[in-house]
């Protein structure tokens, strides 16, 4: 179709249902907005309008087409939004929420960022609680797990395991375990989730479910204090890869079952759906798409020397 002037046509006139109203929102005669259309219809080979002295109507043909051509032209719009805010440089304010735990990731990669992009003001929500993206007045949020609300545009930021981690000293009390049966036998420091009060499965059997009779010596809602309970030898705790990377280069933590720590996470960034990203969102969304992937593939580096893949 290459007849862009006919379907701006078409469209005006099926708004109004008048081509004198449609000539006017264009900026010509009426007698060209119909000379236009009925061009159309005859490369289309419909009739598009009733017309009659007094009015004009679709046709069944002209209203299954105008829903078409009213995306086509606002995907256009779209489109030259799109190239237009890519001109633009990227500043002000960016709201963004994450788990209390992002830090981790987040905060080694955003010199960078502010290198790159530095009229932007990033004001950080670190929390574990469901936030509601346009009521809590947030741009984006950082979030793991299943992503549940379709309302929401989302890209994903990077992959992550869970991993079993005891302390030397509950290793040398305690011994380790060999296999997943055995870990009944030993002191865990278990994960509650604070908006849910459910306890975090442990997801290492080879289906993904949990090992049965886990013993809980410490039970805490927040990840931080989970691996200051671990390091300080409270038991065998279950906790992200990023979270013990540092422990277990500085041998504050070992691995266990690392054969077993298989459960696998994703984080991904979501924002509130809408046909254009403002520029501060866009170019901090591809910020973290590109660095916080090859941040964790770093971070696997590290750990590797440690933990059996």
């Amino acid at each position: 179709m290459d007849n862009l002037n006919g379907i701006i046509a078409f469209v005006r006139a099926a708004e109004t249902l008048s081509f004198v109203a449609a000539g006017h929102k264009l900026g010509v005669s009426a007698s060209a907005v119909g000379k236009t259309i009925a061009k159309l219809e005859h490369s289309l080979g419909v009739r598009l309008f009733h017309r009659t002295t007094r009015r004009v109507m679709l046709t069944d043909e002209g209203r299954l087409f105008h829903d078409s051509c009213e995306r086509i032209l606002g995907e256009l719009h779209d489109a030259q939004a799109l190239l237009s805010a890519a001109a633009q440089t990227p500043r002000g304010r960016l709201r963004v929420s994450l788990p209390v735990i992002g830090y981790r990731f987040l905060l080694p990669v955003l010199p960078r960022f502010r290198a790159m992009y530095p009229q932007v003001e990033l004001d950080l929500d670190f929390n574990d609680r469901i936030v509601d993206v346009v009521e809590g007045g947030f741009d984006a949020v950082i979030r793991s797990g299943t992503l549940a609300d379709s309302s929401l545009m989302a890209r994903r930021l990077g992959p992550f395991r869970f991993m079993l981690c005891s302390s030397p000293e509950y290793a040398a009390r305690a011994g380790l375990p060999q296999t997943l049966s055995e870990l009944a036998t030993h002191d865990c420091v278990r994960y509650r989730f604070p908006t849910t009060g459910k306890l975090q499965p442990w997801g290492l059997a080879a289906d993904g479910s949990e090992p049965p009779n886990l013993r809980a010596a410490l039970t805490c809602n927040n990840m931080e204090a989970l691996r200051g309970a671990v390091i300080g030898g409270w038991g065998i705790g279950f906790m992200p890869d990023f979270l013990a990377v540092d422990a277990l280069a500085s041998g504050a933590l070992i691995p266990v079952l690392a054969s077993h720590a298989i459960a696998p996470g994703q984080f991904s960034i979501l924002w509130p759906s809408s046909r254009q990203l403002s520029p501060r969102l866009r170019v901090f969304v591809d910020f973290l798409c590109t660095h916080l992937f090859s941040a964790r593939n770093e971070n696997d580096e590290l750990a590797s020397g440690r933990i059996e893949h």
